[in-house]
């Protein structure tokens, strides 16, 4: 199951950089959940080769992320800004606006915008 997860968001992030042919049959393979017969049946070509273009899209989606790291900053950003909304929360809450928790958030919302670049 998490090897489907893991292919699910690299192909979120990294799908639109293979051909539509790719796209294709990635997608009835992962998101459609349909086998290796079923797609070669639809495409016309053989089992073998639906299973070397998929092992070929993983490689490729996985390339990507080595060098590019989108999957990993998309994560570490988000566990930054579920740290600052409990840093809100925890000034909201304490009805001050704490010297510690502000050098916090600024230096949470500092390396989110360092990420944008």
């Amino acid at each position: 199951m998490e090897r489907i997860v893991e292919q699910g968001i690299l192909y979120d992030f990294y799908g639109p950089l293979l051909t539509k042919h790719q796209q294709e049959i990635y997608e009835a393979a992962v998101y459609n959940d349909l086998s290796l017969g079923e797609i070669a049946a639809e495409e016309g070509i053989s089992r073998q080769g639906v299973h070397d273009l998929i092992r070929r899209c993983d490689k490729t989606l996985a390339d990507y992320e080595e060098k590019l790291h989108l999957v990993k900053r998309f994560a570490d950003n988000k566990k930054k800004i579920a740290k600052l909304k409990e840093l809100i929360n925890c000034l909201i809450e304490s009805g001050s606006a704490d010297k510690e928790y502000q050098r916090e958030i600024n230096a949470i919302i500092d390396e989110l915008y360092e990420g944008l670049d």
